[in-house]
């Protein structure tokens, strides 16, 4: 437990440094938020009132110090656009990403595992070649060709999918491995590289010379040892998942937080800008501490600090 915390702690900084870079860096662009949300026929008065209303007439320390302040109390302020708190917003968006980053995820693994173990157990035969193929190809593809073309195939021609939107279970499969896709390419060669490694360890020769099955050695032993650097692999990538599903959003007209964000761009309305990305780096965050319990639980050497290792 203790290293859970210090690991939350470690994190601050991170997340801090995240809200800073972002905080300035939307300060940076060129044009006015009061003028795009008085719209075109708004007036100086306007223009001074909105400024007022949302501490934009003060100097940009000034409004960095009442930000850094708003978000030590947890406080993401409101909306300048919507004139909501951007935490009801983004409560309201977070569970249809998170749904969407976590299909996207089992997609790949449902994908990747099997590929790389087949590749790995037939390696240098043609199975491998084909199967390298595949993910090189799966790697390849952009997610802005391969939405369109899924929804051109299962939605409209064979009628079998939703088209968009988010009105059932079905709707999130085209979505989910639109998302998935290219993380399950690139994760099946890690798998594939894990399992050569591992096959070629002492402890399947063992298995080997017991006489177990070649397919209970690779599935029950082989495969629990590669998954090892797969786990480190995953949840590292599902932050980029979760950062990589604005476009997949946008394509199926998902309601998530990457078309809050975009909206928000397109309004320059900071506070939801800059909470959508706090909350996103936050999350990317929390899963990697996740992930660190998951390595400790797969391998005690870790959850032991390595200790008896070293002698």
């Amino acid at each position: 437990m203790n290293v859970i915390w210090r690991r939350l702690l470690a994190a601050l900084p991170v997340v801090w440094g995240v809200s800073t870079l972002v905080f300035f860096a939307l300060h940076m662009l060129p044009g006015d938020p009061a003028a795009v949300i008085a719209g075109e026929r708004a007036t100086a008065a306007n223009l001074e009132a909105i400024r007022q209303q949302y501490h934009l007439d003060q100097p940009v320390m000034v409004q960095y110090g009442r930000f850094m302040a708003d978000l030590a109390r947890g406080d993401l302020r409101i909306s300048i656009a919507a004139g909501m708190p951007v935490s009801r917003l983004i409560a309201d968006r977070y569970l249809a990403t998170l749904w969407l980053a976590l299909a996207g995820l089992a997609f790949s693994i449902l994908f990747a595992l099997p590929l790389g173990v087949l590749a790995a157990r037939f390696r240098g035969t043609w199975i491998d070649r084909m199967l390298l193929g595949v993910s090189l190809l799966g790697v390849s593809l952009p997610t802005f060709w391969v939405g369109p073309v899924l929804i051109l195939l299962f939605a409209v021609h064979l009628g079998l999918l939703p088209m968009g939107g988010f009105d059932s279970s079905a709707s999130v499969i085209l979505p989910a491995v639109t998302l998935g896709l290219a993380l399950a390419a690139g994760l099946s060669r890690i798998v594939r590289v894990s399992m050569l490694d591992v096959l070629s360890a002492d402890f399947v020769r063992t298995a080997r010379a017991k006489g177990l099955a070649e397919r209970a050695v690779i599935w029950t032993h082989a495969l629990r040892a590669a998954l090892l650097p797969v786990i480190s692999v995953l949840g590292l990538q599902f932050g980029v998942l979760l950062g990589g599903a604005i476009i997949t959003e946008k394509v199926f007209a998902w309601p998530g937080i990457g078309t809050l964000l975009i909206n928000g761009i397109l309004q320059r309305d900071f506070p939801v800008v800059q909470g959508v990305i706090i909350v996103i780096s936050t999350t990317y965050v929390l899963v990697n501490v996740l992930t660190d319990i998951a390595y400790g639980a797969a391998d005690p050497r870790i959850r032991s600090g390595g200790k008896g290792g070293g002698g």
